[in-house]
């Protein structure tokens, strides 16, 4: 009817509606739930139009499950179903639609409209009717009548809000409407037109209240509703509001107080009703229950509710509430009572002002901020809301002590549940009625702190006082638990008596000064030192008390009065407070508290404080207050006009002019000139700049990437900052997710702001990190203490959105991607580290403390000053401090807060200042005369704003002035009046003023933005400023509004930051910090130094010492990964880190331990801890200057930055700023910036040196309370990892914090980075980002050995050349080449060279410092990127081989069969069985006999096979101890392709090869080889390669194939083998200086390449070169040679099927096996044009073997060196637990020089070796002699020996043998035999005592027991 749009189909509304509909009917366990279609389209007139926020109104009762009954209504339904639901519903779940119940049946008529005279949910509003019915009215409500022309018979009933209702005059009503529907309890109505539909009045106009609300409703002596009074309509045009028409003032701070006794206007015919009636409008006493909650910062108030009524003489009210409170004040269960509709509903609200699901809404209340001005989407109303205590109706309901030990009782829900509360008389003295106009008459609005006892009940204008329950907690220390009394060095006897807490309490009130207010944290300090101090309290008699606390008292000089009362508390409160309003104001001279004892014999002694004193009274009420909740009052007071009376005072000057007219007067004397500034040439040189590339990195199948979004707080200019940090860092370009062209216009995607659209960006986030598994994604949440309200909570809070950051970073989503780390970033991290912190204390990154101060600096370095500075700045002794407090500003805002009490003391601040900075602009231009009216500190800010770009040598650049100013409609005022006195004064040109709104982007004048831009060099004419760093130089006034400041770097040219705004409501850590750290930067060392040369260093600036950098340990980038891998764009620096500067010092070795390589895992769990020592090794440079760090040595690839500017502008440049302009020369000087704070702040801030407690003291957080009433104190030096440890302990999350309901479990991939302000956190985590990213490249990348080899000399001496483009070799060629003995491989090093003819003469010399130098030195290494052709080891993981080596769940261990397999070693003259675990997918390869049980043998191919995927030879791994690290995955270097690779492992290892390469084929070796060495595994490998070749000829001759078609080859390869590479097919195109590009190819490749080689079975072994980076230089000039092979070998055990490995052997069994194949006559080819690359694994491969003494009893902490590995027989030293074999071999190359000392340095005269090459050091050459006859061996005429080796030689050497070689007088002899026997026997068979002569103590024995049977060898002299 009244509705336009009612019938319409609205699309939103559609939604909604269907959203619930289906909601409702998949959620209902009900009836049929209510046809929303119908709704919409057929019942136009029965639903309002406005649906949805019908809709949402009903959703957003918190506490009632059904419509009918809301609790704090006091409206209870009849329906006893309802009233059973409904204790089922969880009061902390957010709003349901499905909750609304349809309207009941009946209500409705056949067509559909609802009857006349019912609401739309079928309830009876006719007075009629309900006229005796119990209603509840909710504080500030009225009930009123409304008649409409379509019932004229019947009055309908309403509750309307008593603002929006005229007084008798007709006037004062406010605009708007807010109304309940008594019927069903639907609240929140702020439209009539609305209403009226609800309530059905059917209108036939346009609907007018005026007309429609026609009468008061009050109660008859029957107690019954009739109608009262009309409503005054009058004067409708003219309502204009002021503040002194009503008792009960229509503000937030006094809407609750009642009218007393509830008759004060008159409209009810008797004060007080019936005993018997239900609870009406005159019980506006509204009763509040006082949780034992925390109380700290939030008041566990509830709402209103009405109390009942009574007898004549004195009201009745419910009995008090019993309750025992929990002991930390934490949770209380939150159940709705269920009362019969005769009864009052009191519900304990749990978490004090907010409700669990809708935090600060601005609902329809009472205590609401005023009505909103349009209703839109996300706006609830709500039944619940915050109370703002300064108005805080006090209890008609009083907490009850039920124990001597607790102060404040909570409710428990059982004695709720239990049903009736029976109202009870309550005597005379337990009531406390508060005077009327108390505020006004006194001047104060007094705070009641409570203490111990039973507070009274307060009626009457219960507005005018608070109660706080500030200091309660440090009265309850008997609730302590055990542990905590243990923490803190307690025992249960050292409680304190009440009496000494009133003495204390005195005390401490006596010493506090005029201008401070208790603290609950310093009284807690008191009270725990006084507990520690006197372990058996004194006895205090009661009559003693009295009197010892007036002796207290009188030593505060009249300021703490006692009173003592003997009856109850109520006694003392009522008699102070009605003396308080009686008394004449002016001759008053009030105590500012007052301490109220009972020494009551029956309770003991209780007591209270009374507040009085003007300034600490309001300073309590307003810290009662959240920030959202005062800024609400302020704009409350602002839209309301409270503040008209405060703005008419400010409308003068200071002078009594008035200002305005003052104004236009001077704007018309200076006839429109206008004020100049500075006109110089502003253009400047800046630096061009070319961004660093970068190639992307290939994807390599795991975390190959890293790509990150940043969230930040909901401000445009953070956007743009934070987006300006990631362009000019170029981590973009970095990490390879842009490239350079798009990289600049890209970085804004990467920035998110917490607002509306974040869930759409989030959602696209997210797919992309499901997308991409193998990408490791990084959510960077930056100041995430800004919002940490949970979801559930969330709400629209001041224009703001709440709950955000919680709904996005701990959504299940994100918690539960596996490649998502969430790295939280802040500077007061103190929320984010309670007792249900999600974050591991493991995880969390500090910035390392700033000891800066303690070192000597370069004078133009830079150092960070912050908070802890300020502090300490006030002991410099300087004239002018950086950290001041305006005591005349003070002293005006003192004044006015006595003449102004109604209002918050803010506005009056913001007023005062806006007067003070606008008479400053006058006093300097226009009126002189202003000068003495001005605070001193505010004009020498204001003329250093005009002044500073005229002065000499600024060339018009100035100062920028900050001004703090919380709240948006007053910093909206100031920017405003600011702009208008400036344009009328001419200064239009001088300086801006700008409104810094987190909300909106940055407006400024074309002027100056065309000043910037000048000064900028910038040709863009469309560059407008995004950042406060754009605006450096710009003299300028920011007016910084917002909640919180949101972590805005500002420029350097920031000299002035004013917080004289900044008072006693800001009360916690965080909240005072965050304003200081508006002004933390980064400044010269000289200015701090010059002004600490007053003051001795303190010690705590040196506490913590930096963690210094190791100096070798920087990590190089791979050669494939591009140069430029990590510039800046010139080398700019980014807030705080230069990324070329410290890209690698800020890396920890990654090489010399194993983490790198286990971070590769498919849970990202395992790699925090790797990114956390990353992290934390940022230390030592940040943390005394981003710009250098010491000592570190900058890498080969990052000193080549593109266009790095002057060392003067680096070097200078404020690291936590970017911005580029206006460069400072080396010369100036940066100094700290100045801060201007109220006395509340300064006081905290002062720290020590003030008396009270320092602001690090304060609780950290007003998200979170204190977990205990006492805990330890927190001192300055408690930093990082033990600050967290600290609050981790003592604080707890409030309901409304995020991490509240936290699961128990830390969670495995979140991280915090905690840093100072504005040291420079965004460039630390655009750091992590590389560094995460290069720890990524490192797992992709290999350490390789990389050491020149030795083969030039070589290379020239061959005389046979082949073409060098040759693919394959020419066997004949081949045969004509010479084999070169010596191993020239780097890895031997340390071996004994082999003598050949070809020997170089003159290498001695330089031989002997090479030995030396490697001896010490490891083998060099380089970084090598992997490529798609590598093998990997366990920790890789990709989609392509996972199957190939990891199991599936499906198949278990089981499924692997195990097979043996024995065959006779004529070698080893036994049989031996070795085992094999085949997997069943590999069982193909082998041959089984028809049982399919027994292994005959594993499958060869033939020769003339030939296949495209083919690859012939089985490859064998010898591998141990690396299990995890070794290269055994070759998935990748095969190419995928099928091939038989079987790992050879010793037996004890088995399970541990097992577990890691379930799908692989282990072969083990016998037990009696688990000590042996690799000698044995590659013997065995070869003998059973030949036996299998014998078998398989034997299978498939049966097959009709000849015996040499069968395949004979078999690769032996290392578990190190990485890559392969070979050189580019040559195009003729062969680069200028003979190099030749060098390209990555498979094993598969190579293989092929080899088993192709023609005439292949002619060849007994073939291999490829060694990789070193020297090859890339200088193509080889033989493609093959004949040389050494090894690590890579591709092997014919047919040809070799008489050569052995030396089974014993641990150390260059290859080169042993070598010489003896070559010495048979056999061919050793060298395919050169392919390399190999080894990777450097540390771990495993026998190279850990440590020796250790037989016996453990024996205690001999020295290391045991190889001189000891000997000893003569029988001796009595100490026994070894080491193979024989082993020892000998390590004394033969450590002790060699003293068995061969001719031989050492001696290479013409070698040590002659038969039969085996054993390493005798790299000093002594060995000649390799084969003593098998027809063997081919060097040409040994002439030359002469220095020494003979005999090991283990068998039949073939005979003394004749010997005869043959001459040897030097005085050479040595060495025979080495396996026992005493056989040595003896040896030298009699070879008649060696004929030419040598040997001496019974030259006899030795390795340091062997005997049953380990230790080898014996004899030295002997040539005579």
């Amino acid at each position: 009817m009244g509705n336009s749009y009612a019938g319409q189909l609205k699309s939103a509304r559609f939604e909604e509606a269907l959203h619930n509909s289906i909601e409702a009917s998949l959620r209902s366990s009900g009836g049929d739930p209510q046809p929303i279609f119908t709704q919409l389209y057929l019942e136009p007139e029965a639903y309002p139009g406005n649906m949805e926020a019908d809709v949402k109104s009903k959703a957003d009762m918190p506490l009632q499950g059904e419509e009918g009954h809301d609790p704090l209504n006091g409206h209870a339904s009849n329906d006893p179903e309802e009233l059973e639901d409904d204790d089922d519903s969880d009061s902390s779940s957010p709003p349901l639609p499905y909750l609304q119940t349809p309207a009941p049946d009946g209500s409705c008529t056949l067509d559909g409209i609802i009857s006349r005279g019912f609401c739309q949910a079928g309830k009876d509003l006719r007075l009629v009717t309900i006229a005796a019915e119990p209603i509840e009215v909710p504080a500030g409500f009225e009930l009123v009548g409304a008649k409409s022309p379509s019932i004229p018979e019947h009055i309908l009933v309403c509750a309307v809000d008593r603002r929006f209702l005229p007084d008798e005059n007709g006037k004062n009503a406010l605009l708007g409407f807010s109304g309940n529907c008594v019927g069903c309890g639907e609240k929140g109505f702020r439209y009539f037109t609305e209403f009226s539909n609800h309530i059905n009045l059917k209108l036939s106009t346009q609907p007018k209240k005026q007309k429609h609300l026609k009468y008061y409703l009050v109660k008859n002596s029957q107690g019954a509703l009739c109608k009262g009074p009309l409503i005054c309509w009058k004067d409708s045009k003219t309502r204009q509001f002021s503040s002194s028409a009503l008792t009960s003032k229509p503000s937030s701070s006094s809407s609750l107080s009642s009218k007393e006794n509830g008759g004060a206007s008159g409209h009810s015919s008797s004060p007080f009703s019936l005993s018997d009636s239900p609870p009406t409008r005159m019980a506006q006493a509204s009763s509040v229950f006082f949780g034992s909650q925390d109380l700290g910062r939030d008041c566990s108030f509830l709402k209103p509710l009405a109390s009942t009524p009574s007898h004549k003489t004195l009201p009745i009210v419910p009995t008090a509430l019993r309750v025992n409170g929990p002991t930390n004040g934490l949770g209380v269960d939150v159940h709705t009572s269920l009362l019969s509709p005769s009864q009052v509903s009191l519900v304990p609200q749990a978490q004090g002002y907010r409700t669990p699901d809708l935090g600060d809404s601005p609902v329809s209340s009472p205590m609401n901020s005023g009505p909103p001005k349009k209703r839109h989407r996300s706006w609830h109303p709500s039944a619940l809301v915050p109370v703002p205590p300064t108005a805080v109706p006090v209890p008609a309901i009083r907490p009850i002590v039920n124990s001597p030990g607790s102060v404040l009782a909570v409710s428990s829900p059982q004695s709720l549940a239990a049903g009736v509360i029976q109202p009870q008389p309550v005597t005379a003295g337990e009531t406390v009625i508060v005077p009327e106009n108390l505020l006004n008459s006194s001047g104060v609005r007094p705070v009641i702190l409570i203490g111990h006892g039973t507070l009274p009940y307060f009626y009457g204008s219960v507005g005018n006082i608070v109660v706080s329950p500030l200091l309660v907690s440090c009265y309850k220390s008997s609730q302590l638990t055990e542990s905590n009394l243990e923490t803190l060095g307690l025992h249960s006897n050292q409680m304190l008596s009440v009496e000494m807490m009133i003495l204390l309490t005195l005390q401490y009130l006596a010493r506090l000064a005029s201008n401070q207010i208790p603290l609950r944290e310093e009284l807690e300090q008191i009270v725990l030192k006084a507990m520690l101090g006197c372990p058996g309290n004194p006895a205090i008699s009661p009559s003693q008390l009295p009197w010892l606390a007036r002796l207290e008292a009188s030593v505060s000089g009249g300021s703490v009065q006692v009173v003592v009362t003997h009856n109850s508390l109520g006694e003392g409160i009522s008699e102070s407070l009605h003396s308080l309003s009686e008394g004449p104001q002016h001759q008053q001279h009030l105590p500012t508290y007052v301490v109220i004892i009972c020494a009551s014999k029956i309770n003991g002694n209780e007591f209270c404080v009374l507040v009085l004193g003007k300034y600490q009274a309001r300073a309590l009420a307003e810290g009662m207050l959240t920030t959202n909740e005062f800024l609400k009052e302020i704009s409350y007071e602002l839209i309301t006009g409270k503040v008209t009376v405060l703005a008419s005072h400010f409308k003068t000057t200071s002078l009594g002019d008035n200002l305005d007219k003052q104004l236009v007067r001077y704007q018309r004397r200076r006839k429109g000139q206008v004020i100049q500034p500075y006109q110089g040439d502003v253009t400047e040189n800046t630096n061009s700049q070319e961004p660093a590339s970068m190639s992307p990195p290939p994807d390599s199948g795991r975390f190959c990437k890293v790509d990150f979004l940043v969230l930040v707080p909901p401000s445009h200019i953070l956007v743009h900052q934070t987006a300006q940090r990631i362009r000019q860092s170029g981590v973009l370009v970095d990490l390879g997710n842009e490239d350079t062209s798009t990289a600049h216009q890209k970085s804004e995607k990467y920035v998110v702001r917490l607002d509306a659209d974040v869930h759409t960006k989030m959602e696209a986030f997210m797919k992309k990190v499901k997308q991409n598994p193998y990408t490791l994604f990084v959510l960077i949440h930056d100041n995430s203490h800004v919002d940490l309200t949970s979801a559930l909570s969330g709400s629209v809070c001041h224009g703001e959105l709440q709950g955000l950051a919680d709904r996005v970073v701990n959504c299940q989503e994100v918690l539960d991607a596996m490649n998502l780390l969430v790295l939280q970033v802040s500077c007061f991290p103190y929320t984010l580290q309670t007792h249900q912190s999600r974050i591991s204390i493991h995880n969390e990154i500090h910035w390392p403390s700033n000891n800066h101060l303690q070192r000597e600096q370069p004078h133009n370095e830079l150092v960070y000053f912050g908070l802890r500075d300020y502090s300490c700045s006030l002991q410099w002794g300087v004239a002018s401090p950086i950290l001041r407090c305006d005591d005349a500003f003070e002293k005006m805002v003192h004044t006015l807060l006595e003449r102004h009490p109604h209002l918050h003391s803010m506005v009056i601040r913001s007023y005062l200042l806006i007067q003070q900075y606008t008479e400053a602009m006058m006093a300097l231009t226009s009126s002189p005369s202003l000068r003495d009216h001005i605070t001193p500190e505010t004009l020498a800010m204001v003329e250093d704003l005009i002044n500073a770009p005229s002065r000499e040598g600024s060339q018009g650049r100035g100062h920028m002035l900050l001004v703090r100013v919380p709240s948006l409609q007053l910093a909206m005022l100031a920017r405003e009046r600011l702009e208008d006195v400036r344009d009328k004064l001419g200064l239009q040109l001088c300086f801006a003023v700008m409104l810094g709104s987190p909300a909106s982007e940055l407006s400024l004048s074309r002027n100056f933005i065309n000043i910037l831009r000048a000064w900028r060099g910038c040709e863009n004419e469309e560059w407008v400023p995004h950042t406060y760093e754009d605006l450096e130089g710009l003299p300028c006034i920011i007016i910084l509004t917002g909640k919180d400041p949101l972590g805005e770097t500002f420029p350097r040219s920031l000299k002035y930051t004013d917080l004289r705004l900044i008072d006693s409501s800001y009360l916690t850590r965080t909240a005072l910090e965050q304003e200081v750290g508006l002004a933390c930067t980064y400044v010269s060392v000289d200015v701090v130094q010059e002004s600490k040369t007053s003051t001795a260093p303190r010690e705590s600036d040196g506490e913590k010492t930096t963690p210094t950098l190791n100096d070798g340990e920087e990590l190089e980038r791979p050669q494939s990964n591009g140069s430029a891998a990590t510039r800046t764009s010139g080398s700019l620096v980014e807030n705080g880190v230069s990324s070329s500067d410290l890209a690698d010092s800020f890396q920890k070795p990654s090489t010399s331990t194993s983490q790198p390589e286990c971070l590769v895992t498919s849970d990202v769990a395992t790699l925090t801890e790797g990114f956390k020592q990353e992290c934390d090794s940022l230390g030592s440079q940040l943390s005394s200057n981003p710009l250098k760090a010491p000592n570190a040595p900058r890498s080969n690839y990052s000193s080549s930055s593109s266009s790095s500017p002057s060392p003067s502008s680096s070097s200078t440049q404020r690291p936590s700023q970017s911005t580029q302009f206006g460069r400072v020369s080396k010369s100036s000087r940066v100094s700290p910036r100045t801060v201007i704070l109220s006395r509340a702040a300064y006081n905290l801030l002062s720290g020590e040196s003030g008396s009270q407690l320092s602001s690090f003291s304060l609780l950290p957080h007003a998200d979170v309370s204190w977990s205990s009433p006492l805990r330890p104190l927190i001192t300055q030096n408690l930093q990082g990892a033990d600050q967290s440890l600290y609050y981790r302990q003592w604080t707890v999350a409030r309901q409304h914090h995020a991490d509240y309901e936290a699961p128990p479990v830390l969670h495995p991939r979140r991280l915090l980075l905690s840093g100072p302000p504005q040291v420079g956190k965004t460039g630390a985590y655009l750091q992590f980002l590389r560094i995460l990213f290069r720890m990524l490249i490192r797992l992709l990348e290999v350490d390789v050995y990389d050491d020149d080899d030795e083969e030039d000399e070589e290379e020239e001496t061959t005389d046979v050349t082949t073409p060098a483009n040759t693919q394959w070799p020419d066997i004949e060629d081949i045969r004509k080449l010479p084999f070169d003995l010596n191993p020239r491989d780097p890895k031997f090093r340390k071996a004994s060279p082999v003598y050949s003819d070809k020997m170089p003469k003159l290498f001695k010399v330089e031989f002997k410092k090479e030995g030396d130098n490697q001896t010490q030195g490891k083998r060099v290494t380089k970084s090598i990127r992997l490529s798609r052709f590598a093998a990997h080891n366990a920790f890789h993981h990709c989609e392509q081989c996972h199957l190939y080596s990891e199991a599936v769940p499906t198949t278990q261990l089981s499924e692997c069969s195990l097979h043996a397999f024995s065959f006779c070693s004529s070698m080893l003259g036994e049989e031996v069985q070795l085992q094999f675990f085949i997997p069943k997918a590999k069982e193909q390869h082998f041959v089984f006999n028809h049982q399919g049980s027994h292994l005959e043998s594993l499958r060869l191919p033939l020769v003339s096979t030939k296949a495209h995927d083919l690859l012939k030879s089985p490859i064998f791994t010898p591998t141990t101890g690396r299990q995890e690290h070794g290269l055994l995955n070759l998935f990748h270097a095969m190419e995928g392709a099928t091939h038989l690779h079987i790992l050879v492992v010793k037996q004890f290892e088995m399970p541990h090869y097992r577990k890691y390469w379930p799908n692989h084929i282990l072969l083990v070796l016998p037990a009696m080889f688990n000590s042996a060495g690799v000698g044995a595994a590659r013997f065995m490998i070869k003998e059973l390669s030949y036996h299998n070749l014998e078998l398989e000829r034997n299978r498939q001759e049966e097959q009709g194939v000849k015996r040499q078609d069968v395949w004979p080859f078999i690769v032996m390869m290392d578990d190190s083998c990485v890559l392969w590479n070979t050189y580019q097919p040559t195009d003729g195109s062969e680069k200028s200086n003979g190099s030749s590009a060098i390209i990555n190819v498979s094993l598969k490749a190579v293989l092929q390449h080899l088993e192709s080689t023609p005439k292949i079975p002619l060849y007994a072994m073939c291999g490829v070169r060694k990789w070193s980076s020297s090859l890339a230089h200088k193509t080889p000039r033989n493609p093959f040679s004949r040389c050494h092979l090894h690590d890579f070998v591709l092997l014919n055990v047919d040809l070799t099927q008489n050569v052995q490995y030396d089974l014993n052997r641990y150390d260059c069994e290859e080169v042993d096996f070598n010489l003896r194949v070559n010495s048979s006559g056999l061919l050793l080819c060298r395919f050169n044009n392919f390399f190999l690359m080894k990777k450097h694994i540390p771990v495993g491969g026998n190279k850990d073997f440590v020796v250790k003494p037989k016996l453990v009893e024996i205690e001999n902490k020295a290391p045991i060196s190889p001189p000891q590995y000997v000893c003569a027989p029988d001796s009595e030293q100490t026994l070894l637990d080491a193979p024989a074999q082993f020892l000998l071999e390590n004394f033969l190359q450590s002790c060699s020089h003293r068995l061969f000392p001719k031989a050492v340095q001696n290479r013409n005269n070698p040590v002659l070796s038969i039969d085996s090459y054993l390493s005798l050091s790299p000093e002594i050459s060995v000649c390799y002699i084969n003593s098998r006859p027809h063997s081919t061996n060097l040409n040994h005429q002439g030359l002469v020996f220095s020494g003979l080796l005999l090991y283990l030689c068998d039949s073939f050497v005979v003394s004749g043998l010997l005869k043959n070689f001459r040897f030097l007088k005085g050479a040595t002899l060495c025979v080495i035999c396996q026992d005493r026997s056989s040595l003896r026997q040896t030298i009699v068979r070879l008649e060696l005592e004929d030419e040598w002569q040997f001496r019974l103590r030259d006899e030795f024995q390795t340091a062997n027991c005997s049953e380990d049977r230790p080898l014996y060898f004899l030295t002997g002299r040539h005579v």
